[in-house]
Protein backbone atom coordinates (compact mmCIF):
# COMPACT_ATOMS: atom_id res chain seq x y z
CA UNK A 1 0.00 0.00 0.00
CA UNK A 2 2.83 2.24 0.92
CA UNK A 3 4.64 1.63 -2.47
CA UNK A 4 1.35 2.10 -4.34
CA UNK A 5 1.22 5.60 -2.48
CA UNK A 6 4.74 6.54 -2.99
CA UNK A 7 4.10 5.78 -7.08
CA UNK A 8 0.73 7.84 -6.95
CA UNK A 9 3.11 10.86 -5.51
CA UNK A 10 5.45 10.25 -7.84
CA UNK A 11 3.03 10.70 -10.57
CA UNK A 12 1.30 13.51 -9.29
CA UNK A 13 4.92 15.41 -8.73
CA UNK A 14 5.96 14.35 -12.17
CA UNK A 15 3.13 15.30 -13.80
CA UNK A 16 2.77 18.59 -12.10
CA UNK A 17 6.44 19.63 -13.03
CA UNK A 18 4.58 18.65 -16.98
CA UNK A 19 2.39 20.71 -16.59
CA UNK A 20 4.63 24.18 -15.19
CA UNK A 21 7.36 22.99 -18.21
CA UNK A 22 4.61 23.48 -20.89
CA UNK A 23 4.03 27.45 -20.09
CA UNK A 24 6.65 29.57 -21.89
CA UNK A 25 8.52 31.89 -19.51
CA UNK A 26 7.90 36.03 -19.97
CA UNK A 27 11.12 37.90 -21.21
CA UNK A 28 12.18 41.44 -20.54
CA UNK A 29 13.29 43.12 -17.18
CA UNK A 30 10.20 43.26 -15.17
CA UNK A 31 9.53 45.64 -12.54
CA UNK A 32 8.16 44.88 -8.70
CA UNK A 33 4.78 46.51 -7.53
CA UNK A 34 4.54 44.89 -3.87
CA UNK A 35 4.21 41.41 -4.29
CA UNK A 36 3.55 41.13 -7.96
CA UNK A 37 6.17 40.73 -11.10
CA UNK A 38 4.98 43.31 -13.42
CA UNK A 39 6.86 42.14 -17.05
CA UNK A 40 6.97 45.17 -19.95
CA UNK A 41 4.36 44.92 -22.67
CA UNK A 42 4.67 45.71 -26.44
CA UNK A 43 4.27 49.44 -26.41
CA UNK A 44 1.62 51.40 -28.69
CA UNK A 45 2.18 51.79 -32.10
CA UNK A 46 0.83 52.35 -35.46
CA UNK A 47 1.82 51.39 -38.96
CA UNK A 48 1.27 50.59 -42.38
CA UNK A 49 0.83 47.34 -43.88
CA UNK A 50 1.23 46.29 -47.21
CA UNK A 51 -2.32 46.63 -48.52
CA UNK A 52 -2.34 50.62 -46.74
CA UNK A 53 -4.12 49.34 -43.60
CA UNK A 54 -3.48 51.10 -40.30
CA UNK A 55 -1.71 48.00 -37.98
CA UNK A 56 -2.14 48.55 -34.08
CA UNK A 57 -1.91 46.67 -31.11
CA UNK A 58 -5.37 46.33 -31.21
CA UNK A 59 -4.83 44.30 -35.05
CA UNK A 60 -3.50 41.59 -32.39
CA UNK A 61 -6.07 41.32 -29.81
CA UNK A 62 -6.99 38.04 -29.04
CA UNK A 63 -3.89 37.03 -31.34
CA UNK A 64 -0.22 35.70 -30.90
CA UNK A 65 2.25 36.83 -33.04
CA UNK A 66 5.73 36.50 -34.45
CA UNK A 67 7.70 39.92 -35.02
CA UNK A 68 11.01 40.58 -36.77
CA UNK A 69 12.36 43.72 -38.29
CA UNK A 70 13.67 43.72 -41.98
CA UNK A 71 14.73 45.27 -45.08
CA UNK A 72 14.19 44.04 -48.71
CA UNK A 73 17.28 44.84 -50.20
CA UNK A 74 19.16 43.05 -47.35
CA UNK A 75 22.05 41.64 -48.49
CA UNK A 76 22.79 39.77 -45.74
CA UNK A 77 20.54 37.92 -43.36
CA UNK A 78 17.32 38.84 -44.24
CA UNK A 79 16.84 36.63 -47.06
CA UNK A 80 17.53 33.80 -44.60
CA UNK A 81 15.19 35.24 -41.84
CA UNK A 82 11.80 35.65 -44.69
CA UNK A 83 12.93 31.96 -45.45
CA UNK A 84 12.91 30.80 -42.16
CA UNK A 85 9.69 32.33 -41.29
CA UNK A 86 7.95 31.08 -44.18
CA UNK A 87 8.29 27.85 -42.64
CA UNK A 88 6.54 28.75 -39.59
CA UNK A 89 3.87 30.68 -41.68
CA UNK A 90 3.30 27.04 -43.60
CA UNK A 91 2.83 25.65 -40.27
CA UNK A 92 -0.14 27.71 -39.62
CA UNK A 93 -1.15 29.51 -42.20
CA UNK A 94 -4.99 28.52 -41.80
CA UNK A 95 -4.97 29.58 -37.58
CA UNK A 96 -6.09 32.94 -37.77
CA UNK A 97 -5.04 33.37 -34.03
CA UNK A 98 -1.07 33.31 -35.23
CA UNK A 99 0.06 36.46 -37.20
CA UNK A 100 3.27 37.93 -37.93
CA UNK A 101 4.05 41.43 -37.98
CA UNK A 102 7.94 42.21 -40.22
CA UNK A 103 8.41 46.03 -40.11
CA UNK A 104 10.72 47.24 -42.84
CA UNK A 105 13.45 50.02 -41.29
CA UNK A 106 13.87 50.84 -44.23
CA UNK A 107 10.77 52.62 -44.88
CA UNK A 108 12.31 55.35 -47.93
CA UNK A 109 13.04 52.22 -50.26
CA UNK A 110 10.70 50.04 -48.96
CA UNK A 111 7.41 51.50 -49.88
CA UNK A 112 3.78 50.04 -49.92
CA UNK A 113 4.05 49.01 -52.93
CA UNK A 114 7.19 47.14 -53.07
CA UNK A 115 6.13 45.48 -49.70
CA UNK A 116 2.97 44.51 -51.66
CA UNK A 117 4.93 43.08 -54.32
CA UNK A 118 6.71 41.20 -51.68
CA UNK A 119 4.14 40.24 -49.73
CA UNK A 120 2.60 38.66 -53.12
CA UNK A 121 5.50 36.71 -54.09
CA UNK A 122 5.65 34.87 -50.82
CA UNK A 123 2.33 34.20 -51.40
CA UNK A 124 0.96 34.55 -48.01
CA UNK A 125 -2.59 35.81 -46.68
CA UNK A 126 -3.05 38.91 -44.48
CA UNK A 127 -2.15 37.32 -41.13
CA UNK A 128 1.39 38.04 -42.29
CA UNK A 129 1.92 41.83 -42.37
CA UNK A 130 4.42 43.77 -43.47
CA UNK A 131 4.95 47.12 -42.43
CA UNK A 132 6.18 50.77 -42.52
CA UNK A 133 5.90 53.99 -40.99
CA UNK A 134 8.11 56.47 -39.28
CA UNK A 135 12.14 55.15 -38.95
CA UNK A 136 12.14 56.89 -36.12
CA UNK A 137 9.34 55.10 -35.08
CA UNK A 138 10.40 51.89 -36.10
CA UNK A 139 13.76 52.28 -34.64
CA UNK A 140 12.31 53.03 -31.44
CA UNK A 141 9.83 50.31 -30.90
CA UNK A 142 12.23 47.51 -32.29
CA UNK A 143 14.80 49.14 -29.14
CA UNK A 144 12.35 50.34 -26.89
CA UNK A 145 9.35 47.33 -26.79
CA UNK A 146 11.11 44.19 -28.57
CA UNK A 147 14.81 44.87 -26.87
CA UNK A 148 16.25 44.21 -30.32
CA UNK A 149 18.70 46.55 -32.29
CA UNK A 150 17.87 48.55 -35.47
CA UNK A 151 19.73 52.02 -36.58
CA UNK A 152 21.56 53.57 -39.45
CA UNK A 153 25.58 52.42 -40.20
CA UNK A 154 27.13 53.15 -43.90
CA UNK A 155 29.75 51.31 -42.78
CA UNK A 156 27.58 47.77 -42.42
CA UNK A 157 26.20 46.32 -45.70
CA UNK A 158 22.66 47.99 -47.14
CA UNK A 159 23.34 50.79 -44.73
CA UNK A 160 21.10 49.30 -41.91
CA UNK A 161 22.18 47.11 -38.55
CA UNK A 162 18.89 44.92 -36.95
CA UNK A 163 18.97 42.47 -35.06
CA UNK A 164 18.47 38.51 -36.31
CA UNK A 165 15.72 37.16 -34.00
CA UNK A 166 12.23 36.58 -34.54
CA UNK A 167 10.08 37.50 -31.02
CA UNK A 168 6.80 35.78 -30.19
CA UNK A 169 4.35 37.61 -28.49
CA UNK A 170 1.30 36.67 -26.51
CA UNK A 171 -2.58 37.70 -26.33
CA UNK A 172 -1.62 40.23 -23.78
CA UNK A 173 1.22 41.95 -25.21
CA UNK A 174 3.87 39.79 -23.81
CA UNK A 175 7.03 38.26 -25.04
CA UNK A 176 7.47 34.94 -24.21
CA UNK A 177 10.48 33.56 -26.38
CA UNK A 178 13.42 34.85 -29.14
CA UNK A 179 14.52 32.90 -31.36
CA UNK A 180 17.58 33.34 -33.99
CA UNK A 181 16.13 33.77 -37.56
CA UNK A 182 19.00 32.16 -39.34
CA UNK A 183 18.58 28.94 -37.43
CA UNK A 184 16.59 26.23 -39.14
CA UNK A 185 16.52 24.25 -35.80
CA UNK A 186 15.87 27.68 -33.60
CA UNK A 187 12.71 28.04 -36.63
CA UNK A 188 10.86 24.84 -35.20
CA UNK A 189 11.47 25.53 -31.93
CA UNK A 190 9.73 28.27 -32.54
CA UNK A 191 7.17 26.44 -34.55
CA UNK A 192 6.48 23.86 -31.20
CA UNK A 193 6.11 27.01 -28.75
CA UNK A 194 3.77 28.67 -31.05
CA UNK A 195 1.36 25.11 -30.49
CA UNK A 196 2.31 25.51 -26.30
CA UNK A 197 1.01 29.33 -26.36
CA UNK A 198 -1.94 28.58 -27.89
CA UNK A 199 -3.08 26.37 -25.07
CA UNK A 200 -2.55 28.70 -22.71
Amino acid sequence: MRKIAIIALFTVTFLGCQDRQERLPFLGNPSVAGKDTIYPKIKAFSFLDQDSTIVTNETFRGKIYVADFIFLSCPTICPKMNKELKKVYDVYHSNAQVNYLSHTIDPERDSISTLKKYANSLRVNNNWRFVTGNKDSIFGIATQSYFTTAYPDAKEPGGLVHGGGFLLVDKNRYIRGVYDGTNPIETKRLINDIKLLLKE
